[in-house]
């Protein structure tokens, strides 16, 4: 907890996000800001495919690109698309705890076996999906791959502004990580 700055009212935001969209975004979801209305979006929000993660926003605020564990690696045309067409200026990319993609390899198993009984694959080829693919989709830590994940947007993107956040699955909260 100490690598994430709780947000439980305005002033705690950090000056480098306050008056922009991203501090618009923690105002809406942490502190139940009254909702405006938006003909455009105003920022990119970068998460995880979890379903226990929802935003609290208004309709047309934010893209929304959701994939396991916020990698935004694989759907960078979709981040290029939203700057380069929905003139977006600002990101957040939000991690959360207990994701599934941290320890892919302890799930290799029970991948397979979903696949095959739910997916209507064969072993093999559930087996083949999982090696090629979870090497790619691994995070060791759902905090530190935040970080390397915005690092790596911001010298791609050097004009966006790009926040680190984290998502606690338990209180249903947004905290900005510590750069530090």
């Amino acid at each position: 907890m100490k690598r994430l700055i709780p947000i439980n009212n305005v002033s705690d935001i950090p000056k480098e996000y306050k008056d922009t969209p991203i501090g618009l975004l923690l105002e809406y979801h942490n502190l139940d800001r009254p909702f405006e209305t938006y003909q455009n979006a105003e920022m990119l929000v970068g998460m995880c495919m979890d379903n226990r993660k929802h935003l609290h926003m208004p309709d047309n605020f934010s893209f929304i690109i959701r994939t396991g564990g916020a990698n935004l690696r694989y759907t960078e045309f979709n981040v290029s698309f939203a700057i380069a067409i929905g003139h977006i200026g600002h990101i957040a990319l939000i991690g959360h705890n207990h994701c599934g993609m941290v320890n892919l390899a302890s799930k290799k198993k029970e991948f397979i076996n979903g696949l095959v009984q739910t997916g209507g694959w064969n072993d093999q080829l559930a087996e083949d999906q999982f090696m090629n693919f979870a090497p790619m989709f691994e995070i060791t830590n759902e905090i530190d791959f935040t970080l390397s994940e915005v690092r790596r947007l911001r010298l791609r993107y050097p004009k966006v502004k790009i926040a680190p956040m984290h998502y606690l699955v338990e209180d249903n909260q947004l905290y900005i990580i510590r750069e530090d």
